[in-house]
């Protein structure tokens, strides 16, 4: 279930759009999400929570797991198919999420990174290939373009920052010396 705030983040993008304006909400989603992590140490990248069990690490290989997703899936919707139902083919988004979650289990945070870095690169080549009508309007490309990556990067960014504003107050609260400040 969605926050009012998260489902802000995912409702219809039905303005029109051309390939720049795409790739500049892209990209600054994408500055949003790293921004919402920026500054953690490695200790905090791994500390379970922050969305049910997962880590920031977790969730960062979970966005990349989409944005594979979006280059599997994007090419079948451009020629006119349907790629197949994940309740078909794992049992349920929930179901490839905690698939998905496991196979990545063992990665090590600078695997996550790399493997962050490259598929995001990839997306944006990808769409500079893409034939600008698939941008216009609210097309079947363009709506799992928007759900696989930059609406889900808002909505995960959002979640790391909420946990970030959590562990900060839990840190306060232990540490009654802790004085606040006119940004609290």
């Amino acid at each position: 279930m969605f926050t009012p705030a998260q489902a802000v983040i995912i409702v219809t993008d039905r303005c029109s759009l051309d390939r720049e304006q795409l790739l500049t909400r892209l990209e600054s989603a994408w500055r949003d999400l790293q921004e919402s992590y920026a500054g953690l140490s490695d200790s905090e990248i791994m500390k379970p929570g922050v969305t049910g069990q997962w880590s920031v690490r977790d969730i960062l290989a979970h966005v990349t797991t989409w944005e594979q997703e979006a280059l599997n899936h994007l090419p079948t919707i451009l020629g006119g198919r349907k790629p197949p139902l994940y309740s078909v083919s794992h049992g349920g988004i929930d179901s490839f999420n905690r698939a998905m979650t496991e196979k990545k289990r063992d990665l090590t945070w600078a695997d996550v990174c790399r493997d962050l870095e490259e598929t995001h690169r990839r997306v944006h080549d990808f769409i500079g290939l893409v034939p600008e009508a698939q941008f216009r309007t609210e097309t079947p490309f363009r709506r799992r373009l928007r759900l696989d990556t930059y609406s889900h990067y808002r909505l995960h960014a959002l979640a790391i920052r909420n946990w970030r504003k959590k562990q900060l107050k839990g840190a306060r609260e232990s540490d009654p010396g802790t004085e606040k400040t006119d940004r609290d």
